[in-house]
């Protein structure tokens, strides 16, 4: 625990775009809606074929949610490099 006079190091936040977390999410996605299609029947059953509408939201949106991310990705890298190219001049 910091004293009084001493200041905790700021906290600098992650490198983290989300490119990799909606691609993996959306093959997720895709991998419950193939399980839930082959399961159909069953789901018949127990009145809950909701879930097979659920998975293929899910997998329908990843797309969609992927070119975002990777727009907005290329968008910060761009950011990230014309102050570096700006400030030379100074």
């Amino acid at each position: 625990m910091a004293e009084d006079g001493d200041l905790p190091e700021d906290v600098k936040p992650l490198d983290v775009d989300g490119v990799t977390a909606v691609a993996i999410g959306t093959v997720l996605w895709l991998v419950a809606l193939v399980v839930l299609l082959l399961m159909r029947d069953r789901l018949a059953e127990t009145d809950s074929q909701w879930w097979i509408w659920v998975a293929a939201t899910g997998a329908a949106l990843g797309p969609p949610g992927l070119w975002y991310t990777m727009r907005r990705r290329s968008a910060y890298r761009r950011q990230e490099q014309q102050p570096a190219a700006a400030g030379g001049g100074e």
